[in-house]
């Protein structure tokens, strides 16, 4: 019985060193796969935080950096990435230039007149302001069209373009004629010189 008794002590203490080494396994186990995903998630913010900068800025500098940063100290560095980044990436600094061009390129196409500048409408053949011609219709489909176009673009047909004639005043070759005396001047200039003969004639 004695002997029984120690068979079933030697027998659970191989069962608890049993339990014991797996639990240790177990745990182990545990805390590798915590290390391994620490780690991927320390290196994914710094990859993180490379391809963030990287579609910000150009400058390699400030890329590695901002890599360096989320790399050494991981969510604490990537947290002051946030607030030293860029505040737009490079595709939205793009795309707000375009959306300046268009504006300016919608100023642009604004029909002023060449004349007054004033804002015109795309019907108007001319400017009510001063009087400056701005359109004309097709003699085909009449269709206003610009005056240095010279076909028009809606039936294809070629319109003569009217160059503006420029007239310049040249002095005649027939001398001018002479001015008129008024009947009054030429009486009175007649009348003082028959006086003078007149007087011519009486003295000896």
């Amino acid at each position: 019985m004695f002997a029984s008794s120690i068979a079933l002590t030697n027998k659970g203490v191989f069962m608890s060193g049993g339990w014991a080494n797996q639990v240790g396994i177990i745990a182990q186990m545990i805390v590798a796969i915590l290390a391994a995903t620490g780690v991927a998630f320390w290196v994914a913010l710094a990859i993180w935080t490379f391809r963030d900068i990287s579609a910000r800025t150009r400058d390699p500098i400030a890329i590695l950096l901002a890599t360096l940063l989320g790399l050494l100290f991981g969510p604490v560095g990537v947290l002051l990435y946030l607030l030293l980044r860029p505040k737009e990436t490079l595709a939205e600094r793009y795309d707000r230039a375009l959306e300046e061009e268009a504006l300016l390129r919608e100023i642009e196409d604004l029909h002023l007149c060449p004349g007054c500048r004033r804002p015109t409408k795309e019907d108007w053949i001319v400017c009510p302001y001063c009087h400056t011609p701005l359109r004309r219709p097709c003699p085909h489909c009449g269709r206003l069209i610009d005056l240095s176009w010279d076909i028009c673009p809606y039936c294809g047909v070629e319109v003569v373009v009217e160059e503006e004639e420029v007239r310049v005043s040249t002095p005649s070759e027939t001398p001018p004629e002479p001015l008129k005396r008024p009947a009054t001047e030429s009486s009175a200039a007649e009348e003082e010189v028959s006086s003078q003969e007149e007087s011519l004639v009486i003295e000896p």
